[in-house]
């Protein structure tokens, strides 16, 4: 009865979409379809590949919120055409209660890892229009992409506008640099092109330093004679020509910062990739077939769909609500639950010329409007007072939410504002449809967990790597979200550092209530500044959309930011402590810093790090650190297990941890190698 109820259901908005013909999947395209013939796919499932045709009215007003899609060509019926590749793993054997999770990609690759034992269906597919069609993903696989048209005048001529790239650390003898290479397009693999190749329509300049905060010293110019628009690797100067490479008449200097302004043109319609993610998903909720005959597997088997970003795909989610695209044909909702990961931003996609592969360093979009999920003001900024569910309240489409966050998020992306927002002066409640949790002491993503007192580098980075995870806690609360969507069942209350609780102080306030350790470095420039940008009239802040009137945009101002509070060894009070945490064995921080390059001193893009306690208490006072060593704090290798046990069980009984990865985490600790000095267990 409710396969047949579910297939009337279907066909009732099959025919509204038909009716309304404003946006929709024209034809799916199948490529392979193979069963468990995948590494980590079991054969319950058939990976289904394909492309995905689709076209939008650019006149809906559902889609005219898209940047430059007034101005993009169009089809014999009027509409804009795009083509996104699409992966569908999908269950031989659904659950009963499968639901559609739609797991955004990441710079094209897929970084959630899918809980096959669920018998869930998964989707993937391209919305970032400037990887290239067909390409790589940035962990090497075959991308998920997008082909979306380029945008022009009226007249069919170019359209124009400022565009910048940004290099540091060249290796010595470096003569020819690639824009997709560069800080600013780093795996960004379709940078804008100049709108031509003179030299004297561009600015090539060089710095000595730069801070956090935009001041720089040593600034220089390069001749336009010296440099070109071009590709000298194996061609002596000016070497080959060439819109996605510059060519240098001497060696780059590795001490300095080249930083390239120039006129771009063509913009792609990049907003299109909320359009493709709105309508795939709702073709595969709804519609029994393509118009060519292709049968849907999905439509009749699941309750609902829910999405999942991480990171720079959190923010694209954030950016996909705020923007009204969670309101598919029928007026229906496409996705009733959405799980933002260690995302604080919305995405920089719906912008002229943008760059959605940034991750807020310094000139970099996506903190410049509303990062708040309940209406709140802005006058910081002088923004209008609003919230990233205004659009889906006014449509009620707005999707049940789960958000969560981590220290480095604080650290390196600027998530205070979404806490607090720009005045920093009380706490921003949360609707009753989300959900917050905190991760208190982790990396961006999380560590890898284990319980060690050694540690290695992180790259070029001062402190070990911090292995306080996230990943057990995440998959719990990725149960949790479908729970609350398929059955009702309300997840976690939420936990999170507050100004309320005094769990969240100014950020000069905690950074100098860190402990003094002999040896170790003390949290200076690790925090990335709220920087206020000038982005011009037509640029529409709260949207994070539009055309910004300066590339490098000028900065006119700071906002406050906050941080959890520290205890008396540096780990952070509020938020969720990982067992990891609950019994430490050192100092876990958000923060690590840049060891050489042009960067030095300066805080490590999305890094925690960590800070080992002594062995012994001898060992302690040699070393003057002011923090308890271990011996100390456990009387024994059972008190220390009994520690992690106690931790793990209360999370469980929390609904924060599943009780496999509890049982996974206290062996762990079980099987420890921590050792006295003397190299004897207590």
């Amino acid at each position: 009865m409710w396969e047949s109820k579910r297939r009337c259901v279907s066909a009732l908005l099959l025919a509204l979409a038909t009716l309304t013909a404003q946006a929709r999947i024209v034809r799916i395209a199948v490529t392979s379809d193979l069963q468990g013939a995948i590494a980590g796919v079991p054969e319950t499932y058939h990976v289904i590949k394909g492309l995905a045709y689709g076209e939008i009215n650019p006149n809906d007003p559902r889609n005219s919120i898209i940047q430059d899609i007034a101005l993009a060509p169009r089809n014999s019926g009027g509409n804009v055409e795009y083509i996104a590749t699409f992966t569908l793993y999908a269950p031989i054997h659904p659950s009963a209660k499968a639901v559609l999770i739609y797991a955004v990609v990441n710079r094209g690759g897929d970084q959630l890892p899918r809980e096959y034992a669920s018998g869930d269906f998964y989707l993937l597919s391209g919305w970032q229009g400037d990887i290239r069609f067909g390409g790589a993903s940035g962990n090497g696989s075959k991308a998920e992409t997008i082909k979306v048209p380029i945008a022009r005048n009226t007249d069919g001529s170019s359209i124009t506008g400022p565009a910048f790239a940004r290099f540091i650390d060249l290796p010595p003898g470096t003569r020819s640099l690639s824009l997709a290479r560069s800080l600013t397009y780093s795996g960004n693999d379709l940078p804008p092109a100049p709108f031509d190749l003179d030299t004297r329509h561009a600015r090539l300049f060089t710095k000595k330093y730069e801070d956090i905060d935009g001041t720089e010293a040593g600034v220089g110019e390069i001749s336009s004679s010296d440099w070109s628009w071009g590709n000298c690797d194996s061609v002596s100067f000016p070497g080959t020509p060439d819109t996605a490479r510059i060519c240098l008449r001497q060696d780059a200097d590795p001490a300095l910062m080249y930083e390239l302004h120039y006129t771009a043109k063509d913009p792609l319609v990049l907003g299109l990739g909320f359009a493709a993610v709105r309508d795939l998903n709702d073709f595969f909720l709804t519609s029994a077939t393509d118009s060519h005959g292709f049968s849907n597997p999905v439509v009749d088997h699941v309750w609902a769909a829910m999405a999942i970003g991480f990171s720079q795909s959190g923010n694209f989610l954030r950016s996909f609500i705020n923007l009204g695209f969670n309101e598919g044909a029928g007026r229906r909702m496409v996705f009733a639950g959405v799980m933002v990961y260690v995302s604080s931003r919305q995405v920089p996609l719906n912008v002229r010329f943008g760059v959605p592969g940034g991750t807020t360093m310094l000139y970099e979009l996506g903190t410049d409007g509303v990062n708040w999920w309940a209406p709140a003001p802005d006058v910081r900024r002088h923004n209008a007072i609003s919230s990233q569910l205004e659009r889906c309240t006014a449509s009620h489409t707005c999707p049940r939410i789960v958000d969560l966050l981590g220290s480095t998020e604080f650290y390196s992306l600027r998530a205070s504002m979404g806490y607090v927002g720009t005045s920093a002066i009380a706490d921003i409640p949360l609707p009753r449809n989300v959900r917050r949790y905190y991760f208190a002491g982790t990396t961006h993503g999380g560590g890898s967990g284990g319980f060690s007192l050694s540690g290695s580098p992180l790259g070029n980075c001062m402190l070990a790597a911090n292995p306080n995870p996230e990943e057990p806690t995440r998959r719990a609360l990725i149960l949790a979200l479908k729970q609350w969507i398929v059955d009702g069942t309300s997840p976690p209350e939420s936990v999170y550092p507050t100004l309320g609780a005094g769990t969240l102080a100014p950020a000069a306030q905690v950074l100098t209530s860190f402990p003094r350790i002999p040896g170790e470095p003390v949290p200076h420039d690790v925090l990335n500044p709220h920087l206020v940008y000038g982005l011009g009239a037509a640029f529409r802040a709260n949207d994070v959309s539009g055309i910004p009137v300066d590339e490098p945009p000028p900065i006119i101002g700071a906002t406050p930011s906050l941080l959890p509070t520290l205890d008396a060894d540096g780990n952070e009070v509020g938020g969720i402590h990982s067992p990891l945490q609950g019994a430490p064995l050192g100092t876990y921080v958000g923060w690590n810093m840049v060891v050489s390059g042009f960067r030095k001193g300066q805080f490590c893009p999305l890094a925690g790090g960590y800070i080992p306690f002594a062995d012994t208490e001898a060992e302690r006072k040699a070393a003057q650190d002011p923090r308890p060593s271990i011996e100390e704090r456990y009387s024994s290798h059972e008190d220390y297990v009994n520690r992690v046990r106690s931790a793990a069980q209360q999370m469980v009984a929390k609904r924060l941890l599943l009780q496999d990865d509890a049982a996974k985490m206290i062996q762990q600790a079980e099987d420890s190698s921590i050792r006295s000095s003397s190299g004897e267990r207590w």
